[in-house]
């Protein structure tokens, strides 16, 4: 996503270790993250900077490739839930609060400003995606009947929304879901999904910035609340993997993914399926791999999403992997995480 971060990128810090958690070839190096808010966001920018976020108005950055991370709390945002970040340099970022808030900082966090504000009942923002520094677009659940989705062409100084007439209509109990920021992702210049639970677990796609939309059933699993897809990414135009599953039995491995590779028309479950429910996956850049975490643990994936094996019991909420492979997943409590994927890229 971003460039800007994009595809919310991040990284490996030095090596500010408390303990390091090696299961088969990923490698997670816990950091202090100076807070104990639950983090759901996670955006970087280069080597060493990058923004994380989550509860209690919090937000992170780091410089120095995660060695320290500094924490904050937007002014008079105390009470907000900032469940997806995007980086766009040191100075610059941009927070998504689930209460239909978009705030956007340029001094490096020391001020924000509130660019969108949206107080309609039933408001529920659930993520944040930029294809360049000024070409954006974000997600909202059902109003009336229909996705929330608003569009920026101008680095967030204005956000429209798409005409409901462009969307298929929402199912009665569908939803997305903003475990992780990563229920929408964009490709490209032009290309984005976003993915539903609920009564109903389908993906909708965009080929024009989200002017105009079509969706797709899939088969993973769904009817419940607590079901459905939570996470998606596309390695191009064609090949995307999404995962997900009950956050209700997070041990339950039944129908939690599913590849597609005609760009999200048509979706096949995994061969072998990650041990449990996972909030969010990542694809390894420029590779068939992909990670996924969750808050029972971590699974890994080599060939598109066809299988997936185990790489740790730790729990996280979300995971963003750099061009370089290395990236960072958060979690509960201020965890923090530093990963490093090069031996996926060498299988």
């Amino acid at each position: 996503m971003m460039m800007i971060t994009i595809l919310r990128r991040v990284l490996l810090p030095a090596m500010l270790v408390v303990m390091a958690s090696n299961a088969g070839p990923i490698q997670f190096t816990i950091q202090s993250s100076g807070t104990k808010a639950q983090l759901r966001g996670v955006s970087a920018v280069s080597d060493t900077i990058a923004w994380a976020s989550g509860s209690n108005g919090t937000f992170l950055r780091t410089t120095d490739g995660g060695s320290t991370w500094t924490p904050g709390t937007v002014p008079e945002a105390s009470a907000l839930d900032f469940r997806d970040v995007e980086g766009v340099d040191a100075n610059t970022a941009y927070l998504m609060a689930t209460a239909g808030r978009i705030y956007k900082t340029t001094d490096e966090g020391h001020t924000w400003s509130l660019q969108y504000n949206n107080s309609s009942p039933g408001i529920f923002l659930d993520a944040l995606a930029f294809w360049d520094s000024r070409n954006g677009i974000a997600l909202g659940d059902p109003i009336n009947g229909r996705f929330l989705i608003m569009t920026t062409a101008n680095g967030g100084a204005a956000w429209e929304q798409v005409s409901s007439a462009n969307l298929p209509p929402a199912i009665a109990g569908e939803a997305a879901f903003a475990a992780s920021g990563s229920c929408i992702a964009v490709e490209g210049k032009n290309n984005v999904w976003f993915v539903t639970g609920g009564k109903a677990a389908r993906v909708f796609r965009s080929a024009d910035r989200g002017r105009t939309w079509a969706v797709s059933n899939t088969p993973m699993i769904s009817g419940q609340d607590s079901t459905g897809i939570f996470s998606v990414s596309f390695r191009d135009h064609l090949n995307g993997v999404i995962v997900g599953g009950d956050y209700k039995t997070p041990d339950s491995g039944d129908r939690t993914a599913a590849r597609s590779t005609d760009g999200g028309i048509t979706w096949r479950l995994a061969d072998r399926a990650p041990k449990g429910y996972r909030s969010c996956v990542e694809y390894v850049i420029g590779t068939q791999a992909l990670v996924a975490v969750g808050e029972k643990g971590c699974d890994y994936s080599i060939d598109d999403g066809r299988n997936w094996m185990s790489c740790g019991e730790e729990g996280y909420h979300s995971i963003n992997i750099a061009r370089s492979g290395l990236g960072w997943a958060v979690g509960s409590n201020g965890r923090i995480s530093a990963l490093n994927s090069h031996p996926l890229q060498k299988k």
